[in-house]
């Protein structure tokens, strides 16, 4: 059949509709109105589409009732209405409509024209699922994954994610993928997680192409391959997924594998950055504050780290604290310096602890308190931070905020010297010569004490520039 026949055929059941509909039969002002809807034969007409499926709908029809339902929510050919949407959506879902079962579900998770409630989100999810739809099927899943609407249930989690999967619902794929890597119900398993990310992946998944090229980069189910890992990252970043634009960008900037290619990692850091990706826009600022692939640009470096630092990120937060104390690109302003690194330094980050203890201690951007300057001194020192536990030893060792202790002030030195600070290992010395040699044995068992008791931690941590 050639297309000009097809035109005609399909134009004929047009005007078949069309004549039925304005008879007044219900299914054909539903046929009738899909067609305005989709577009099919004739130009797409939300309008009109509106006219024919709420015509159809008033005489029961469910199907008519459900889009009819997603026209007022979309607000297409009719204005916007939440209500109305939920109240469409309810009567076809009464008559047993999955797909309306589904939205009117949907309705009640996102709190939409109906007042929020879980329970019964899960309920009409749960109504559509049984009856085979697998969109459905995976919202309850992630009901009792989440715990939203009942306890949390790892294996109704998978039992309904693979019922929805083994029907190529791709984010169910993607979801029994990531239960599988995560252990979550079932034993962690690197290779059954690929299995499903590949299915996924395959049918276009942003989220799963990433964990494909994830998967690559860190050889988990399958041999490395750099190369894979790259093309499968540039698949989901093509396809806007900011996680996977990072990752690209990651690579690229390190030579993860690949050349390493510092413009195009800033390229791809630009992309996440623009979609509030926080350790893009980190990264981003970090590139522009040391010309690494791009000219070195101080106020850029500044914009970038200003928007990450308010999205929270410490590492950000410091950097400002660092470029205000300095007057890197901007004019000098203690102040704004103190309030970044109280920021960061209340997330629990050890170089801004340090600093803010720094600025304590010099009255810099704030009343001079050496108390204070002990207190924040301390939260670092006890992460390993080894410049503020040499800071912290000299508070010990003149007796400023604290009591003079010159055994506990030679415990810090130490451990900042074992930690890498340079000024404590050649100042050492000096402490211990005031020194009993009872008293060293006592602070050597301190520092030993506190090595032990530190183990379990994470490694060393980074000393950032200070301020002084």
């Amino acid at each position: 059949m050639n297309r000009q026949n097809t035109s005609r055929e399909n134009y004929q059941t047009y005007v078949w509709f069309r004549q039925a509909a304005e008879r007044g039969d219900a299914y054909a002002q539903f046929n009738l109105g899909l067609m305005y809807k989709k577009g099919d034969c004739i130009e797409r007409d939300y309008v009109h589409a509106f006219k024919w499926l709420r015509q159809a709908a008033l005489q029961g029809l469910a199907f008519a009732q459900n889009h009819l339902g997603a026209l007022y929510y979309n607000g297409r050919g009719v204005c916007r209405s939440d209500v109305e949407a939920a109240y469409w959506f309810r009567h076809a879902a009464e008559q047993g409509d999955p797909s309306a079962q589904q939205n009117l579900g949907q309705m009640y998770k996102k709190g939409r024209g109906l007042e929020q409630s879980h329970e019964l989100a899960l309920a009409w999810f749960y109504r559509a699922a049984e009856q085979g739809s697998p969109s459905a099927q995976t919202l309850l899943a992630e009901c009792y994954l989440t715990g939203h609407g009942a306890p949390v249930n790892y294996p109704l989690a998978m039992a309904w994610f693979r019922k929805a999967a083994v029907q190529g619902d791709a984010p169910a794929q993607l979801a029994l993928g990531l239960m599988y890597k995560r252990g979550q119900g079932v034993d962690a398993s690197d290779s059954q997680a690929l299995c499903w990310f590949r299915q996924a992946a395959a049918q276009g998944n942003a989220a799963a192409q990433r964990q494909l090229g994830i998967a690559y980069a860190e050889g988990a189910g399958v041999r490395t391959d750099a190369l894979r890992a790259l093309a499968w990252l540039q698949r989901a970043a093509e396809q806007g997924d900011r996680d996977a634009q990072f990752s690209l960008g990651v690579m690229l900037a390190n030579g993860q594998g690949v050349d390493k290619d510092e413009a195009r990692a800033l390229s791809w850091y630009l992309r996440a950055a623009e979609q509030q990706h926080v350790m893009a826009q980190y990264n981003l600022g970090s590139m522009y504050a040391n010309g690494r692939g791009v000219a070195r640009d101080e106020l850029r470096a500044l914009e970038w780290y200003r928007r990450a630092a308010e999205q929270g990120a410490p590492n950000a937060q410091f950097n400002l604290g660092v470029i205000y104390a300095t007057g890197q690109g901007v004019p000098r302003d203690e102040a704004k310096a103190a309030r970044w690194y109280r920021i960061a330094a209340e997330q629990g980050d050890a170089s801004a602890q340090n600093n803010l203890g720094v600025m304590y201690a010099n009255g810099q951007g704030l009343p001079q308190d050496d108390a204070m300057a002990v207190f924040w001194y301390a939260q670092a020192a006890e992460q390993g931070h080894a410049l503020a536990q040499y800071n912290l030893g000299g508070m010990y060792g003149s007796g400023r905020g604290v009591p003079r202790d010159a055994v506990r002030s030679y415990m810090w030195m130490l451990l900042a010297a074992e930690a890498g600070d340079e000024t404590a290992g050649a100042n050492k010395s000096i402490v211990a010569r005031r020194l009993t040699p009872t008293e060293i044995g006592c602070a050597l068992d301190m520092s030993r004490q506190w090595q032990l008791s530190h183990q379990a931690a994470a490694g060393p941590v980074s000393n950032r520039p200070a301020t002084d």
